[in-house]
């Protein structure tokens, strides 16, 4: 097995070396894999010997009679019984969206769900089109067994993260009260509050009860990752200033309970800007800085105005917060337009030792910039990301051209792994099997969820 940290002090000192045009390896097949090869079906171009399989299509009808929603986002793979894999999906949908969602464009399916599942109901006239999905597939025969809705009612589910107690937290990306408003040539009306996490376990048959973790915060949430150790909650934020946050859970696993939320400092450097947009200061890349955290009060605020408040106090601003992973050791974080040509950054985040203990300065945990993009690197706006079986990172892109799915070495190459030659649609909900054979990845608009098969590990081995 690969080492974790080995591959993340590597890569800072990458980070740190001399700019060269190693970066753009991947666009002439350098880096392993091989060049992409054109797809005749012109959905996804792949490496040669790789291939891929349609596990869902946006408006086809599920196990449930409701239909597969469109604008699929963050996503995770679970092991299920006999091999399958339980897919959680999330669904980026506003109500107003009313043909992107589960329903049907005139709702002529809502009476197939139990108006208790559903968190906002929007008055019978515009409810929650997000959400996620449940997916049973089964890698053997490469078929779909079983889809269904599994969380219904929420509005612009974009990432979220999945636990170590067989879970996925899913975040919605949006901040709304209730009420009623016009919309994009639409009355949309609110039951509810937006802008929580909910949690959907692996095993629903249906619609999860819609209870929202209030303690973990309401702002613009977008991804999470669980550190498996302490039960710690790290998230992202989707916004031009924006935090690092964690949640100390009151009980590790039993998220409901409550706890408490906080901010990431830099020590020493209040209100530290990582954006980098400007000259002065900044952060650069291959260093590594001593963290602290500050507690948060009043998450459940009525205004929206956390990132401010705590920004404020003390703790530092990211540029777009986005995707989140935990390798083992650190978790990784990427900002899609930090840097000062406003590209994107890939960040490290490695805990204390005494993460979330009262002794925790006294072996603080630090923050690393890991990658910076500029217009001469092959990766821009990096959204979600994953670590790779054969221990590369593996981000999708969410451009304003046509994104691919890019790969960074220890020793900071970046490869094209895969591209969306044909839409401007992002990709996302990068992550691999249990038993590291199937990647599964989303196309967005294009409404596909696809699981890619090859010798990964074997040409992995050789990428890296």
């Amino acid at each position: 097995m690969f080492n974790r940290r080995r591959f993340i002090q590597t890569l800072l000192v990458a980070a740190a070396a001399p700019a060269t045009n190693s970066s753009l390896a991947g666009k002439s097949g350098n880096a392993g894999f091989g060049k992409l090869v054109p797809d005749p079906r012109q959905i996804l171009d792949l490496p040669e010997g790789f291939e891929y399989h349609v596990v869902c299509r946006k408006g086809d009808e599920m196990d449930d009679g409701l239909l597969v929603p469109g604008e699929a986002d963050g996503m995770a793979a679970f092991a299920g019984e006999n091999g399958r894999v339980i897919l959680i999906c999330n669904h980026e949908n506003r109500p107003r969206k009313l043909h992107n969602g589960p329903f049907g464009r005139e709702l002529e399916r809502l009476d197939r769900i139990d108006r208790e599942k559903v968190y906002d109901f929007g008055r019978g006239r515009t409810p929650g089109a997000g959400g996620t999905t449940t997916i049973v597939y089964d890698p053997r025969s490469k078929q779909t067994e079983r889809q269904h809705l599994s969380l219904a009612g929420t509005e612009l589910n974009c990432a979220g993260g999945p636990t170590p107690w067989g879970s996925w937290l899913s975040c919605e990306e949006c901040f709304e009260d209730a009420g009623a408003r016009f919309e994009f040539y639409r009355n949309v009306f609110r039951e509810q509050k937006h802008g929580y996490v909910f949690e959907v376990p692996t095993n629903s048959r249906g619609p999860v009860d819609p209870v929202p973790l209030r303690d973990m915060g309401r702002f613009e949430h977008e991804a999470a990752a669980v550190n498996p150790q302490s039960g710690v909650v790290y998230m992202t934020e989707d916004r031009v200033r924006s935090l690092l946050y964690r949640f100390i859970p009151h009980e590790p696993g039993k998220l409901h309970l409550g706890g408490q939320l906080q901010a990431l400092c830099i020590a020493g450097k209040p209100s530290f800007d990582t954006r980098n947009w400007s000259h002065k200061g900044g952060m650069k890349t291959g260093e590594w800085l001593e963290t602290c955290w500050i507690d948060l009060e009043d998450v459940d605020s009525a205004r929206n105005d956390l990132r401010l408040r705590g920004f404020a106090a003390g703790a530092a601003r990211f540029a777009r917060g986005e995707g989140l992973c935990f390798t083992g050791e650190e978790f990784v974080i990427t900002a899609t337009i930090g840097g000062p040509e406003r590209l994107g950054q890939v960040f490290a985040y490695r805990p204390s030792p005494r993460e979330a203990r009262p002794d925790e300065q006294s072996e603080p945990g630090a923050l690393g910039l890991i990658a910076e993009s500029t217009r001469g690197s092959l990766l821009r706006h990096a959204d979600n990301v994953t670590m790779s079986p054969w221990g590369d990172l593996i981000i999708c892109e969410d451009t304003a051209n046509h994104c691919g799915l890019v790969g960074i070495r220890p020793d900071g190459v970046q490869y094209l792994l895969a591209d969306n030659a044909y839409t401007n649609s992002e990709l996302a909900g990068v992550c691999f099997s249990p038993d590291e054979s199937v990647m599964f990845l989303n196309i967005q608009v294009r409404g596909y969820t696809l699981a890619i098969t090859g010798p990964w590990q074997i040409l992995g081995r050789i990428a890296s």
